[in-house]
């Protein structure tokens, strides 16, 4: 299993730092482990393989395009710093 641990600081509290956790078994598109944690309390979920194609395709995305948006997002760490913003809700 493969993992990326990042730090992120929301565009809805700048000031506040969380952790992000993406975990794997083959790439990102087959699903994946996600893990937010402020340092005081930590949240978890898992995102499905169809919970993926069912998100590229309400966004009218191609499937393979959309995966490589999310690798960007949420584990290219430095190379995309900058271009997503995270927002808590």
């Amino acid at each position: 299993m493969e993992k990326i641990l990042s730090r992120i600081h929301p565009v809805s509290d700048p000031e506040a730092t969380y952790f992000l956790q993406v975990s794997w078994e083959k790439d990102l598109g087959t699903g994946f482990g996600i893990i937010l944690c402020d340092g005081q309390c930590a949240w978890t979920g898992t995102v499905s393989e169809a919970e993926i194609s069912r998100e590229a395709a309400d966004m009218e995305m191609n499937r393979e395009k959309y995966v490589e948006e999310l690798k960007k997002a949420l584990i290219a760490g430095e190379e995309s710093a900058g271009k997503y913003n995270f927002a808590i809700s």
